[in-house]
């Protein structure tokens, strides 16, 4: 039977508008316009039939699906959701330096060498093995339809692993805030359904 995996990234905080590192040291909330693009999306799709919602740990995610909780849908927090530890970074705003660190990381992490890390923090690698237990769950769960919400840079990593996408290659996966990324699961294999997809929003961000 087919399996339906609805995977969003969180709404909008202030830590995003202002550039502030956040990762999964920092337990932001949304702002205003986050509250808006997170009703926007249970407006849009209320009537989906998700039978359960995996969340992170971080409340941005459970803000973002509130409105579904709200109406009843049952959940569950899942620490494998959670972002990435930006280390000494967390909580920080991005400094020329900082900017070059973190450009270089990245630049590392697409060369291939995913276990370089920020001081303090997680490498990509780090995060993609920290998720491993949970795309299994999604293999053998009894559950057709869920909505996930999760962070960026976790999204990216979950992709490349329900996807088998190479890990370096995670930045082609674009997002922004409260984006959907629609999977399928059939017959063992995850197929990528639809990408940083923000119809819910229709000029509304």
């Amino acid at each position: 039977m087919k399996k339906e995996i609805y995977l969003i990234r969180h709404g909008q905080t202030d830590y995003n508008v202002k550039g502030i590192v956040q990762g999964k040291g920092v337990d932001s909330s949304l702002n205003e316009r986050g509250v808006q693009q997170a009703r926007h999306f249970f407006d849009f799709y209320r009537e989906e039939g998700f039978e359960h919602i995996f969340i992170s740990s971080l409340k941005r995610t459970h803000q973002t699906v509130l409105p579904f909780i709200d109406h009843g849908h049952s959940y569950e927090i899942s620490p494998y959701l959670d972002e990435i530890d930006w280390g000494i970074y967390e909580g920080q705003l991005p400094t020329p330096e900082m900017l070059k660190n973190y450009t270089g990381i990245i630049a590392q992490w697409r060369s291939g060498a995913l276990d370089t890390k920020i001081h303090g923090g997680e490498s990509a690698l780090d995060l993609y093995i920290r998720q491993q237990p949970f795309i299994e769950m999604m293999r053998s769960m009894d559950y057709n339809k869920v909505l996930i919400c999760s962070h960026g840079r976790a999204i990216r990593s979950l992709l490349c692993g329900f996807l088998q996408v190479p890990l370096h290659e995670m930045d082609n996966f674009e997002h922004t805030n409260t984006c959907l990324y629609k999977l399928e699961y059939i017959n063992g294999d995850f197929k990528l359904v639809l990408a940083n997809d923000i119809q819910h929003l229709n000029g509304k961000n």
